[in-house]
């Protein structure tokens, strides 16, 4: 647990700084930049001129310390994944900026740390109300750097916006304990405390609702963060910076420092090694999870990470097979297959299979529609980037020289070059790239199995647990594979799990501790026992 004397004790630079909120960016000229910007730059740098339609006042491009918007002295372009345009050029920061961050944080949390429960409360509700108001607008930066469909995107930034308002109410729900002890003379308590500055780095699929899911449980715990987002979706984080401002919360508290991926190893190892960072929030792949973890390990950081996963989606022959195919559109198609919980292995029993299979390529041919987020009607976007594109021509191309069926799709959509069709393969074996890796992207492969044993087996062989998914009327057997499938959350005739109430996380290699819910504020608190004796 940090405290306000660990600068001194841990070897860290001494800065000359100023209160928080008051005369020039404290990080200023730690950085090397000028405290008092020249005229105009604020306008140059501070905001991205962008495509027509997207929000100006929100579109911020510099990076957000201590309360204050700061240039680096480097820039990176952002894109629009589904025409290629360029979106703005944002700061790219490097290790100093993030150091800057961190000490802003930390200087913050000295203070912020003492702020009431309800007061940290109301802040954070502020927060959200200013996200129902500009949901529109934070939309809008979604679709344009991310490219998933506008009303898909709209519902991210309410799913984003209710993180901030659950964990507004769970501040004011801390509570510690009592506990009695056979000597009579002593009374012990047990107290949770902040666990100090946070280090939050965040991915490009969801920029608004991965970083409110870790940002609202650490403030309303009492901690600070720092957050590096993903490169190719800054924009939203900043935006949020932007709200984050406005609502009122203190400077220093909510910190954003944006880089390439070219500064992203340098940037990470800054954030994750400095001595005043007491913990790392992280969702992303999972190699990068193991080298993060092995950063914490210097200095023994509390750590909480969703990884990757590889969901099972298995329909055994007592299924109501429409329902299944409703689940399966759900589950693997939004976000065009890009999210950690899509399903992305179907386990389909012999006797329903080729229903199950004529049913949802039906669907795929039917409902959905590939073409730029921004038009109506569109269900799916571009992937992000063409590594994404490269990764699922690999998986089809694979599966198919090994005996797959495409049922549909199978190819690049003509409408631009990070597009691809919806597909769907059926006569998948095991041996299939697909079927031990992780997609991430519109590729259903369906493989046929005889018992239900088998199903688990195969589900519970991958080295990863996030979420699964099955679809059941036996009250028996649903009982049985929800209990034995190894995986942190599991959908039972349901496509679609992710609340805000409830804890969102995996097991073995999918990560570490959980987000959301009550206990996702546990993650930023600390244990102290207290024994008050000579009673």
């Amino acid at each position: 647990m940090a405290t306000c004397f660990q600068l001194r004790g841990c070897g860290a630079q001494r800065l000359s700084l100023l209160p928080l909120g008051r005369g020039p960016c404290p990080c200023a000229g730690y950085l090397g930049l000028s405290t008092q910007p020249k005229p105009g730059l604020a306008l140059l740098r501070g905001y991205a001129q962008g495509p027509a339609g997207l929000p100006p006042a929100l579109l911020r491009t510099d990076g957000f310390v201590g309360g204050r918007w700061l240039p680096a002295r480097a820039v990176f372009p952002v894109y629009d994944p589904a025409s290629g345009a360029e979106l703005g050029k944002v700061a790219d920061c490097g290790a100093p900026e993030a150091r800057a961050a961190v000490r802003a944080a930390y200087e913050a949390f000295c203070s912020w740390r003492e702020v009431s429960a309800k007061e940290r409360s109301s802040l954070l509700r502020k927060w959200y109300d200013l996200m129902i108001k500009n949901k529109e607008d934070l939309a809008k930066i979604i679709t344009a750097e991310n490219g998933k469909p506008l009303k898909e995107a709209q519902g991210e930034i309410l799913y984003s916006a209710l993180f901030l308002e659950w964990f507004s109410e769970e501040a004011r729900r801390i509570y510690g304990d009592i506990i009695y002890t056979p000597a009579k003379d002593k009374r012990s308590l047990v107290l949770k405390q902040p666990v100090g500055v946070a280090t939050v780095i965040t991915p490009w699929n969801f920029p608004s609702a991965m970083i409110t899911r870790k940002v609202g449980a650490a403030l309303a715990a009492g901690c600070t963060v720092v957050v590096k987002p993903a490169e190719d979706t800054p924009l939203s984080a900043l935006a949020l910076a932007e709200l984050a401002k406005q609502a009122g919360i203190p400077p220093g508290v909510y910190n954003v420092v944006p880089c390439s991926r070219k500064k992203a190893k340098e940037v990470g190892e800054a954030l994750c090694t400095d001595p005043l960072v007491s913990k790392i929030s992280f969702t992303g792949s999972t190699a990068t999870g193991k080298i993060l973890l092995h950063y914490a390990a210097d200095s023994v950081k509390r750590v909480s990470m969703e990884l990757g996963g590889h969901a099972p989606f298995i329909v055994f022959d007592s299924a109501n097979v429409d329902q299944a195919v409703a689940g399966a559109m759900a589950s693997k198609f939004r976000n065009s297959g890009q999210t950690c919980v899509c399903s992305n292995r179907f386990l389909v029993q012999r006797g329903i299979h080729d229903s199950f299979v004529k049913k949802l390529a039906e669907a795929i041919k039917r409902d959905l529609r590939v073409g730029n987020g921004f038009e109506e009607g569109t269900t799916q976007g571009p992937l992000i980037n063409e590594k994404a594109i490269e990764k699922v021509e690999k998986h089809v191309s694979d599966a198919v020289s090994k005996g797959a069926t495409i049922e549909t799709g199978g190819k690049r959509h003509r409408f631009g070059k990070n597009f691809f069709e919806p597909t769907l393969l059926s006569n998948v074996t095991r041996d299939m790239l697909c079927s031990h890796e992780e997609t991430f992207g519109p590729l259903a492969p369906v493989m046929k199995f005889d018992t239900e044993e088998e199903a688990v087996a195969i589900a519970n062989a991958a080295d990863v647990g996030l979420a699964g998914y099955f679809y059941s009327q036996d009250p028996a057997q649903i009982w049985r594979v929800a209990e034995q499938l190894e995986v942190g959350m599991v959908g039972v005739n349901e496509g679609l799990i992710s609340t805000v109430e409830c804890p969102f996380g995996g097991v073995k290699q999918s990560g570490l501790g959980r987000e959301g819910s009550k206990y996702g504020i546990d993650e930023y608190l600390e244990l102290k026992y207290v024994c008050y004796g000579g009673l």
